[in-house]
């Protein structure tokens, strides 16, 4: 009989996790994995629209380089330019708008005067500036994104 009664205290001593504990701890953790997965999607999601950004900014900047280029030869030939594809980027697609600047429309505010205006900034600009915007359009997850340069140019 001692025996038995030792066997039984042994059963009520033994040290370990019951099935409760370890079924809580697997709630616990497959929590907080679903949250870290969630994370690491949104992240990747990030990566690729700021990889896709800095695709557009440069192939908006590579085009506003060649019409600054082009403006020291062929100033009088810049002009707009509707929505094109981009060759060798199959999904983006660019915009040149060109306006000539004239007039005193530069000429005043904080910035008055501008080098293209006569006196206290009343004259007339000649038609030697033009404002130039570039834009860089592309579809990602159903949605366009643009990027936009903006620069002035003179003959």
């Amino acid at each position: 009989m001692k025996k038995t009664k030792n066997s039984i205290m042994n059963i009520n001593q033994d040290k370990g996790f019951t099935l409760l504990e370890i079924l809580i701890a697997m709630l616990i953790l497959t929590v907080a994995i679903l949250s870290l997965v969630s994370v690491t999607v949104m992240v990747i999601k990030g990566n690729s629209l700021n990889k896709m950004r800095n695709t557009a900014t440069t192939l908006a900047k590579d085009q506003m380089e060649a019409v600054k280029n082009q403006a020291q030869t062929n100033f009088d030939n810049i002009v707009n330019l509707t929505e094109t594809s981009i060759t060798g980027f199959p999904g983006y697609e660019r915009q040149q708008t060109v306006t000539t600047i004239t007039g005193n429309s530069f000429c005043t505010g904080s910035a008055a005067p501008l080098p293209c205006c006569t006196g206290s900034g009343t004259g007339d600009c000649p038609d030697k500036k033009k404002n130039i915007a570039m834009q860089v359009r592309w579809q990602w997850q159903g949605n366009y994104h643009y990027v936009t340069l903006d620069t002035i140019i003179t003959k």
